[in-house]
């Protein structure tokens, strides 16, 4: 992949938090920026052309952030098209796509975009999400921790080497996080589960989970590294982690399941979606 970070940009405020987010990551790893606009082949009515031309989208974006970043190495690329397929090629060539959660247009109780849910479930390299709520990104109680969904039984190489990797960046802690269920049919069961047995069942999965992060804490043994196993289901236990972080790391199987798509719906921090 390039050595760059694209950040796709519209008209709506909520791109602008986007595209300021995706500065920042680029200052913070030495690397260009490239502000992409995609605008429809169709003429638009005028009215459309407010508050500015889709052809000066990009370069409105860039000037914003060349002043309030004057060190920012970026360009500015405007094409015409479909947002997802010509965003999805650019992100072959690209170490890092950032857009926002959902674009202009869309109403304000749409959680989540078709362009933002779209590239989520297939981007080619690591992706971004940011939501629109974090205008200057001084929401109270956020932090600039790194959160990292861990399945222990499966652990996504691709997201738990970029969750580390950031931490390191951010010389922050990385908190990984562990969702577990009660054994099948223990949580239906009518029968009281013992705390005996959920203490057991808890102390195998601590266990799973250590063992998952050992060979990354080798790797980068500078991270200070919590771990967390939680009786919740995955969404709900990373939705509630990412209301006091700066950002949530997941993995991308094949086909993203219900879990990325429910934790993208209530994300209160930017979230990578991460192809393993």
């Amino acid at each position: 992949m390039e050595r760059v970070i694209i950040t796709g940009v519209d008209r709506s405020p909520r791109s602008r938090v986007a595209a300021d987010w995706a500065a920042r990551e680029a200052l913070r790893r030495g690397l260009p920026l490239r502000v992409v606009h995609v605008a429809p082949p169709e003429n638009l009515d005028p009215v459309e052309h407010w508050p500015y031309r889709p052809d000066i989208v990009a370069d409105h974006v860039l000037a914003e952030l060349t002043a309030r970043h004057p060190s920012l190495t970026i360009r500015a690329v405007s094409v015409t098209g479909a947002p997802v397929p010509e965003l999805r090629a650019a992100s072959a060539h690209a170490e890092l796509v950032v857009l926002g959660l959902r674009g202009e247009g869309q109403h304000a109780r749409t959680p989540l975009g078709s362009t933002a849910a779209a590239l989520a479930t297939g981007c080619a390299g690591p992706l971004v999400l940011v939501p629109g709520t974090l205008a200057g990104l001084g929401v109270s109680g956020h932090t600039d921790a790194v959160t990292v969904g861990v399945d222990a039984r499966n652990p996504a190489v691709g997201a738990l080497g970029f969750a580390f990797e950031a931490a390191r960046l951010r010389r922050v802690r990385l908190h990984a996080v562990h969702a577990w269920a009660l054994p099948a049919g223990a949580d239906a069961s009518p029968v009281f589960v013992s705390e005996t047995d959920r203490a057991t069942w808890e102390d195998h999965e601590e266990d799973l989970l250590s063992d998952a992060l050992r060979p990354w804490r080798g790797k980068y043994p500078d991270v200070d590294v919590q771990e967390d196993v939680l009786l919740f289901p995955p969404a709900e236990a990373l939705a509630h982690a990412s209301e006091t972080s700066g950002l949530v790391v997941i993995g991308r199987h094949t086909a993203p399941g219900a879990t990325a798509q429910a934790l993208l719906k209530h994300a209160h921090c930017p979230v990578a979606v991460v192809p393993s």
